[in-house]
């Protein structure tokens, strides 16, 4: 069993309606397949406890479900806010690469994402899994904002950021119990297409 930290400067960059929905405990997944940038050319976990760091250049409304999709406004390519506020951090507790579309498309209710993200994602890099994550999401006390630097920029997952957060006083979104059911419910799923039978 993962101890957990004190405070941290490794963050995993995700869009921001995703890590918003992670605090609002509305899902506990991510969906990757890595950034162009990423080492050896495909994702990787570098950590597993990790901050959540909000992007919002490459969100696209018509990759996620009407409920998401109405928050999200298009920025121009390379825009970022000067300030980035940094409202919470997340134990990785599961990662599951999955390459059947089938499975992908049975979790569809635990996602933001739609049939269209999920479609893109698989036919992107085809011999390369997509990589589900499952996050135990944790609110800091108090929203830490910190000074946008050149090298947060770029399509890759993992940054280090120049400064350490203190992660002491963070709540858990969900309770041990309610994120214990959900996980479950997600490895079933997963478990029982690996090894569903071909009739």
């Amino acid at each position: 069993m993962l101890m957990e930290l004190t405070s941290t400067s490794h963050a995993l960059k995700e869009w921001a309606v995703a890590i918003n929905a992670l605090e609002s405990g509305k899902t506990i997944m991510l969906l990757r397949k890595g950034g162009i940038h990423e080492r050896h050319g495909r994702f990787q976990v570098a950590h597993e406890q990790i901050l959540l760091y909000p992007t919002y250049e490459h969100q696209q409304p018509f990759l996620l479900k009407a409920e998401y999709a109405n928050s999200v406004y298009p920025v121009a390519p390379g825009w970022h806010p000067e300030t980035i506020r940094i409202t919470s951090w997340a134990i990785i507790t599961d990662i599951l690469p999955i390459s059947d579309e089938s499975t992908v498309n049975a979790l569809l209710p635990f996602h933001i994402w739609n049939e269209h993200f999920i479609s893109d994602r698989l036919k992107w890099k085809v011999s390369q899994p997509l990589y589900i994550l499952l996050l135990r999401t944790y609110k800091l006390p108090q929203a830490q904002e910190i000074s946008y630097r050149p090298e947060y920029g770029g399509c890759k997952s993992w940054i280090d950021l120049a400064q350490t957060i203190q992660l002491p006083g963070a709540e858990p979104v969900l309770s041990d119990s309610a994120y214990t059911q959900l996980v479950e419910t997600i490895r079933k799923i997963v478990v029982d297409k690996l090894y569903a039978p071909y009739f």
